[in-house]
Order: C-alpha cells, then sequence, then structure tokens
C-alpha cells in the first residue's frame, strides 16, 4: 500500500510516524515550506507534481482546512483514497461537492476525527441521550494566533469549536446521533482575532434532543474535554481526550482502544471493512462549523474581565471565572447573556434554522 502525505509539517509529523508504524510504504510528500528528515522519500512543493509523478493508493491531507477541497479533488482524480484532516471543509456546499466527487469516483474519503474510533465512545448508544453537553477549557497563547496566515480568521476553519475543540463537538454529534436542525450560539474573544476563543452553542436536533457546547481557549484551571450525556438510565462522562468513561452508579474508568483511522481506512481498502469516520458521518460538524465561522464577529471582552499570564509571544489570557460559567451553562442549558454573566453580550449572537 503506497501513501503520499500533503502536508509533511506541523500535525503533518504526527502522519509521518504513524505511517511509519503501519505496514504500508510512505511513496512521497509535498509541502511548499522544507520538509525535514525525508529521507529516500521524495518531496515536491506542489501537491499536483506528488499526483502525477508517485503511484499512490491513499493520500492523507494536512494541509489548511480552507486548502482541503481542491487537493482532495485533485488527489480522487488521481484514483486515491482520502485521509483528510478535520474540520473537512468549512462549508456544506463542499461537502456536497465532495461528497458528489467521492461517488463519482468510488473512492473513499476517512476524515481524521481519531476520537470516534474510541472503544470508551463505542460504549455509547447513540440516540438514546435526549440532552448532552461538552465542557473544555484549554490556553493558547498570542504565538498559537499567529501560526499561520489562516489562524484566527473567519471562514477558514478556525475557531475554537471548529479546530482545537472540534473533537468535543463530533463526539458530542456522535452520542447524539441525529442530525441538527437549530442552533443559538454566543461567541466571544479575548484578542483582536476575526474569529471566536470561547463559544457557547446550544444546538436543537430533529428527533428532539439538545446540546449545549461551552468551550474555551481562555480558560482557568484545565478541563480536557468531558461529554456529559443524560439519558433514562442516569448520567454518562465520557472525557474524550483520555477515553475515560464514567457510567451511572460507577466511578471514572479509563477504557482502552481506539481504531487507528489510516489503518481503518486500509482495511477498508482492501476488504470492505466500515469506515470509523467516513465523510457522511459529519455532515452535521460541518453544518454546525460553518455557522460558528460565520456571520458578524464574535463580541471583543473588555480587559477588565481578563488576566494575562506570561509576555510576548508567550502570552495567555484567561477570562476571569470562565470555568464556573462554562459548568453553570452546561448544567442549565443556557447561555452567558441568560445568565446575567457580566460580560455576556449579543454582539456576534447567532440565531439559525437549518433545512
Amino acid at each position: 500500500m503506497r501513501v503520499g502525505l500533503i502536508g509533511a509539517g506541523g500535525h503533518g509529523k504526527w502522519h509521518r510516524r504513524r505511517i511509519a508504524s503501519l505496514d504500508v510504504t510512505l511513496a512521497g510528500m509535498a509541502d511548499p515550506a522544507p520538509v525535514e528528515d525525508a529521507g529516500d522519500v521524495p518531496v515536491f512543493t506542489d501537491h499536483r507534481e506528488l499526483l502525477s509523478s508517485v503511484p499512490l493508493d491513499v493520500v492523507v491531507i494536512c494541509t489548511p482546512p480552507h486548502t482541503h477541497l481542491p487537493i482532495a479533488l485533485d488527489a480522487l482524480r488521481a484514483g486515491c483514497d482520502l485521509l483528510l484532516e478535520k474540520p473537512p471543509v468549512v462549508s456544506r456546499a463542499e461537502h456536497e461537492v465532495l461528497a458528489t466527487a467521492l461517488a463519482s469516483t468510488g473512492r473513499a474519503c476517512q476524515v481524521g476525527f481519531q476520537a470516534l474510533g474510541s472503544a470508551a465512545l463505542a460504549r455509547l448508544v447513540p440516540g438514546t441521550y435526549p440532552r448532552v453537553a461538552t465542557v473544555a477549557s484549554w490556553q493558547r497563547d498570542d504565538a498559537y494566533y499567529a501560526r499561520a496566515t489562516w489562524a484566527g480568521r473567519q471562514g477558514l476553519g478556525d475557531g475554537a469549536l471548529v479546530n482545537p475543540l472540534a473533537h468535543a463537538l463530533m463526539q458530542s454529534l456522535a452520542v447524539i446521533g441525529d442530525d441538527p436542525v437549530s442552533l443559538t450560539a454566543e461567541r466571544y474573544r479575548t484578542r483582536p482575532i476575526a474569529t471566536d476563543d470561547t463559544v457557547f452553542a446550544r444546538v436543537g436536533f430533529r428527533g428532539g434532543a439538545t446540546l449545549l457546547a461551552a468551550v474555551t481557549l481562555a480558560g482557568e484551571d484545565f478541563i480536557a474535554g468531558e461529554v456529559i450525556a443524560d439519558g433514562p438510565a442516569g448520567r454518562v462522562v465520557l472525557e474524550y481526550p483520555t477515553d475515560r468513561l464514567r457510567l451511572p452508579g460507577s466511578d471514572p474508568v479509563e477504557v482502552p482502544g481506539r481504531i487507528d483511522l489510516l489503518d481503518n481506512l486500509i482495511a477498508h481498502r482492501r476488504d470492505g471493512t466500515p469506515l470509523v469516520a467516513p465523510l457522511a458521518r459529519t455532515l452535521g460538524f460541518t453544518t454546525l462549523a460553518a455557522a460558528l465561522t460565520g456571520g458578524p464577529l464574535p463580541a471583543l471582552l473588555d480587559d477588565a474581565f481578563i488576566t494575562d499570564l506570561g509576555a510576548g509571544a508567550g502570552r495567555v489570557r484567561v477570562i476571569t471565572g470562565i470555568n464556573a460559567v462554562l459548568w453553570r451553562a452546561a448544567s442549565t442549558g443556557r447561555l452567558p447573556s441568560e445568565l446575567d454573566v457580566p460580560w455576556a453580550s449579543s454582539e456576534g449572537a447567532l440565531h439559525l434554522t437549518f433545512a
């Protein structure tokens, strides 16, 4: 099995290690920037040169989100199956274009939501939890928003719940197992960036379930990422980054085992093994992500509500009392403006319905 990697730096280095651990051949890489430690693997500065010069079975695409669709279409035309990093595309229109191309070429696309391969997630039965919440509190410094030209910009696949905390949203959607039909969201930023670093989103679903997502990149004490699902048997809590699961009446336990997405894609090619994260499974994510990264700019918080830690590129901005607000929102299903939070604002709020 011959694998190509498009986007070999940054997170692409993680993919290089994963490829090296499997019974496949890294046959070529493409990246406009110099690629370190390539060894005897051919490297191209243009992905089209890679696709036209090297016979490939599978292509891993690890480039900025807004570049995914054209590269994916080129790889499909070259006869390759895809492992496409998340977020897969930046709009529902792009999702439909890619889905059509997959159908016409007969090729497969796995999306890089590796947490969907979790054995802990598999313990939860989709459709049995009418109320779900997800909470995460991370920190990102100024350098994070200067890491690339697309970072912190609207409509290019960046945003707290769309990129770094995308798994919180995708895991919640997997637990609910239904189509989103409405979104009410408040988005906030602690810097003059063009996207959010803090999001509160209330999502309604076709079958009546609800999701309240409360996440921040300007957090206090670290919350790795919890999906909290309430059902007839009680409350289930999944800490998705660690695969720790707490079932009703039990203590949290780590549930070992994750299906590797590239390994799963290769098995799909060889014997038809079902994909863990096919493109079709991510339509709800793309629907919500596109909405959350569009529209008016998020509300810019006043410095009076923010504490700066560190200086220079390593400066971290922390919203005072944010963790308590995250938990209140998750437990009540209400947004900050509905909780009378002092810094809450309707500026940049979203009120959308989906067909």
